[in-house]
């Protein structure tokens, strides 16, 4: 590597032996950063497809062996011995002898359990350790929190996240009691029966005590594991959501959904990585040559997509011969081993077309929105009338046959969507608050949740953006940050090479399985406010944006994401629950390097995948947050993303991209025209969107401030009218009686007795009084 870097650097005879001239090196931070492009490179044309099936949580097994941490693994022969609830939701696995058989036990037990009662103990003894102040100041004074400061409160939230996981998880041959019990237990989290508050609500307090540093000594990860399950039981995953959106819109008398986003994109197939720079170095060089063939064999491979590229236009051909550099050839669902034997054929012999398997179509129904439609007819009526007709889409007098068919084609692929129509119910009674009433709200587990958390629910976002970010691979370790390995360091830190690797791979897991929960977290919370109302879906959005979550995903994605998603951070003989029935082997250098055989790891692309819908859910028709992709310069970043072969992935890589090209330039098209023709395949239509040319642009960052503002007015409106009680007695008449006003009884809060006297003071007696002023205005 180091030689061909150095010929490539030496100019016209240098170096040449016998010159008495040394060869020409490139700097040592040359080589290695052409060394690491060059690994790069390697990787994104050796990429097999990842075969990955995307949903609500990986397997049964998997999801209760991530709850514990392989410094936990000692405790398994403390509960065995000590006989605890704890031995009992875990399997009884000191009566198995095969891992199957303590899973079955242990969802026996956990039924068991619950259908004694025993949930609500459990809840009982959570809230007396989240309170019990001593072992909180007992953790501050601790300059080093290990294991051993969260004994109490791990086997607590272990006991419930077996519980909810257990009762969670549907199979064909449950017992009609057990079915019942699931409702119940789900009635029970989802709604405030034993307290005032959702279950839910209880979690993320925990999560904002951390952060505020208060309660250091808090198991993070198993928190935010059972969050994320308490809110995948009780609000419910991705094929319940999709049904709660089908019958929402039957109620709403909209028409059915076109097609389930999911199952279309299962269906898709992953397309070729683009190239890289190392890489187009390698085909210029190669071009050279072979001057003669490259014509006929680049025309040969591109006639196949001729009818299918919406790029390919004379001025388009010009311009790719004078920048082909590789990555202007399309190929879409052609793979790598194809192209090259058509690269390869010789120049008479044209390769069958039936080798490159297209689909029938594009895989979207392409959508169009009753602003899109108006958009239209007000550019059209302006060029060809001269004057508007505001909101009307039916007059077309005096306008050509052609926008007549335009508009009716627009029309025929019109979407409505459940937002559009909160949106305008809300602009309703905005207007009209005392003929229309007081609105119907339907008492949901989401609507429950976030009436519960709605006070506090900045803090409960800017908290787990702060642990996301300490989790994050790319985040260095800071003075300031907070600690979420107070639950995986052992009281005693090791002393061996094994143990120090060992305790490595722990950490490791441990920060991937809180981002996992926490990506996983968020998206489930923004999908289901979402469908509930569009304005708590903003809310919750707005304060997301503003604690900088865009910036931390983009840079949680620079990174080699390729090494990411195939890290191999576990030691599958420690876990649960196989190491409950099996002796262990002892653990050698080799072994832990090595790790598991599996080709990706599921949690850590399941992770990249939920960040990548997050962020398309708080950049989608937001250009303020779209220019922030553009400033972040984040194309880069994600285009290297497209290196996994995985299509769901791909998409919502893809998607981003669409929604910030026109701000690229067209230079940035020209070269990423492979990258260009993955999103026109791939990416929905909208009919009259220029994302591919950038005509137009209107870019002035106030208009943009003034979008988020009247955004923020919006939802505060929304919230002050839905939410906020004081309201009610705005339409009410006044008392103007001086004795009945000072005699109505006020609620302070519970702390007033305390600061009262420093209050009068402050406020009362340190006030001069003004004598003169008080007698003129009587």
């Amino acid at each position: 590597m180091e030689e061909a870097g150095a010929a490539g650097s030496a100019g016209p005879g240098d170096g040449a032996p016998g010159k008495g001239r040394p060869l020409l090196q490139p700097p040592a931070k040359g080589r290695e950063l052409f060394r690491s492009q060059r690994k790069e490179s390697e990787g994104s044309v050796d990429c097999p497809n990842v075969e990955f099936e995307y949903g609500d949580a990986d397997g049964y097994a998997a999801e209760l062996s991530e709850l514990y941490s392989y410094t936990e693994e000692p405790e398994f022969t403390i509960n065995r011995k000590c006989f605890e609830e704890d031995f009992q939701t875990q399997g009884a696995f000191g009566e198995c002898d095969m891992e199957a058989d303590v899973l079955h036990w242990s969802r026996h037990n956990n039924f068991l359990l619950y259908q004694m009662g025993t949930f609500s103990a459990f809840l009982e003894l959570l809230n007396m350790e989240i309170d019990n102040s001593q072992a909180c100041s007992s953790a501050l004074r601790k300059p080093a929190i290990s294991l051993a400061d969260s004994t109490e409160l791990r086997v607590l939230l272990s006991v419930m996240y077996l519980m909810v996981e257990n009762i969670r998880v549907e199979a064909e041959a449950d017992p009609p009691e057990w079915k019942s019990s699931r409702e119940t237990f789900r009635t029970e989290l989802s709604f405030p029966v034993h307290s005032e508050e959702p279950f839910a609500l209880l979690l993320f307090t925990m999560v904002a005590k951390f952060c505020s540093g208060h309660a250091p000594h808090f198991p993070m990860k198993k928190v935010l594991l059972l969050l994320w399950k308490v809110l995948l039981f009780t609000l419910g995953g991705f094929d319940a959501l999709q049904a709660m959106k089908m019958k929402k819109r039957e109620e709403l008398g909209l028409p059915p959904l076109p097609e389930d986003s999911i199952q279309v994109m299962r269906r898709m197939r992953a397309a070729s990585p683009p190239t890289y720079t190392i890489e187009l170095l390698d085909q210029q060089s190669s071009k050279r040559g072979h001057r003669s063939r490259r014509p006929l064999v680049k025309q040969d491979s591109l006639d196949i997509y001729n009818e299918r590229d919406p790029f390919k236009n004379d001025e388009a051909g010009v311009d790719e011969e004078e920048n082909d550099d590789g990555d202007s050839g399309i190929e879409g669902e052609l793979d790598l081993m194809e192209r090259d034997a058509i690269i390869q054929a010789a120049p008479a012999q044209r390769p069958p077309i039936e080798r490159v398997s297209f689909p029938k179509g594009l895989p979207w129904a392409p959508k169009v929105r009753q602003k899109d439609i108006e958009h239209f007819l007000e550019a059209s009526r302006n060029k060809f009338i001269g004057f508007t007709l505001g909101e009307d889409t039916d007059t077309l007098v005096g306008l050509p046959r052609p926008i007549h068919e335009s508009v009716k084609t627009l029309k025929q692929h019109k979407y409505v969507s459940i937002s559009d129509v909160q949106i305008k119910n809300e602009e309703e009674l905005e207007k009209c608050p005392m003929s229309l009433g007081e609105e119907e709200v339907q008492e949901t587990p989401c609507e429950m949740l976030y009436r519960a958390m709605l006070y506090n629910l900045p803090q409960y976002m800017i908290a787990l953006l702060k642990i996301l970010l300490a989790a994050a691979p790319t985040s260095k370790a800071k003075t300031d940050s907070i600690n979420i390995l107070a639950d995986v360091l052992p009281e005693e830190m090791p002393i061996t090479v094994l143990q120090s690797m060992k305790l490595g791979v722990d950490v490791n897991r441990h920060k991937e399985i809180i981002v996992k929960s926490i990506s996983a977290s968020l998206l489930l919370l923004l999908k289901h406010f979402k469908l509930n109302h569009i304005y708590q879906f903003e809310y919750v959005s707005q304060h997301l944006v503003f604690a900088n979550c865009i910036p931390l995903i983009l840079k949680f994605f620079n990174q080699n994401i390729m090494s990411y998603i195939t890290a191999k951070n576990s030691i599958s003989v420690l876990d649960y629950p196989h190491c409950t029935v099996h002796e262990l082997p002892e653990l050698t250098a080799e072994s832990l390097e090595a790790g598991d055989n599996n080709q990706f790891c599921w949690r850590n692309l399941f992770s990249c995948i939920n960040l990548l819908r997050l962020l398309n859910k708080l950049t989608k028709w937001k250009h303020s947050r779209t220019m922030m992709l553009v400033v972040f310069k984040s194309a880069p970043i994600l285009k290297r993303a497209l290196k996994v072969k995985q299509a769901m992935m791909q998409l919502y890589v893809l998607k981003l991209l669409k929604i910030q090209t026109k701000y690229l330039g067209r230079q940035w098209r020209k070269s990423n025209m492979k990258t260009m023709s993955a999103i026109y395949q791939k990416v929905r239509h909208r009919m009259n969107d220029d994302w591919a040319y950038g005509n137009d642009i209107d870019a002035r960052p106030w208009d943009f401030q003034a979008e988020e503002c009247t955004l923020r007015a919006n939802i505060e409106a929304f919230n002050s009218r839905r939410y906020d009680k004081s309201q009610d007695s705005e339409f009410a008449p006044v008392d103007n009686c001086l004795q009945s006003v000072l005699g109505q009884r006020l609620e302070l809060p519970e702390d007033f007795h305390y600061s009262y006297e420093l209050w009068l003071e402050r406020e009362v007696f340190s006030q001069p009084i003004r004598w003169e002023e008080l007698l003129h205005y009587q």
